[in-house]
């Protein structure tokens, strides 16, 4: 378990809902609400948080959710109550998840990967644990290609990255060199925030 990590996201864990914004949920609801809605199987859906996409997952799924956050967990409680399906949600560390090989058939991430210390890696731990041909669709932002983009998001970073996210990550890239073949990337605004949808390769 990274500790430093944990201790990062139990400390935003209080506050997150306020810092996350109204706005902000508002405006990428339906787009989240569009990929969950692929949700069929066994779904793992990395990093709960505080539940703030809960209300958007599709009814009746039954879902494995993991966070490094006992507190985020907590604050996660109400919506996970509220839920008209089933949620399973654990205090587990996406670089040492303890679920066997090929255990699911789709994963789902919602602005993760802006925050794992080690993405290649804990994409690499996703895939050992997704099913041969299985599904990884994500809903995250990333940085940018141009400027001056590129470079407010590289300034940002080394705020960001003390507190919470970083700004600037290659998600596409990652998801490529992690092993995963890409099917798809749509571009929701500018290049920053998008979905990727990605599967594991059968053989």
């Amino acid at each position: 378990m990274d500790l430093i990590t944990q201790k990062k996201w139990d400390k935003a864990a209080p506050t997150f809902d306020l810092m996350a914004g109204k706005g902000a949920e508002e405006r990428w609801e339906p787009f989240k609400r569009e990929l969950f809605s692929a949700m069929q199987g066994n779904i793992l859906f990395l990093a709960l948080g505080t539940g703030l996409d809960i209300p958007f997952f599709p009814a009746g799924q039954s879902i494995q959710a993991i966070d490094i956050s006992p507190k985020m967990l907590e604050q996660a409680e109400p919506r996970i109550a509220d839920y008209s399906g089933d949620i399973n949600a654990s205090v587990m560390d996406v670089h040492n998840m303890s679920f066997e090989d090929n255990s699911f058939d789709q994963i789902f991430t919602s602005c993760t990967f802006c925050s794992v210390p080690d993405p290649i890696n804990g994409l690499k731990s996703l895939k050992r644990v997704l099913k041969p041909g299985g599904e990884l669709m994500m809903f995250e932002h990333t940085g940018s290609r141009y400027y001056p983009f590129k470079l407010m998001m590289d300034m940002m970073t080394l705020i960001t990255s003390k507190i919470g996210p970083d700004m600037n990550r290659p998600t596409v890239e990652n998801v490529t060199a992690a092993g995963f073949e890409i099917t798809e990337v749509n571009h929701i605004f500018l290049d920053v925030v998008k979905t990727i949808k990605a599967t594991k390769p059968a053989g």
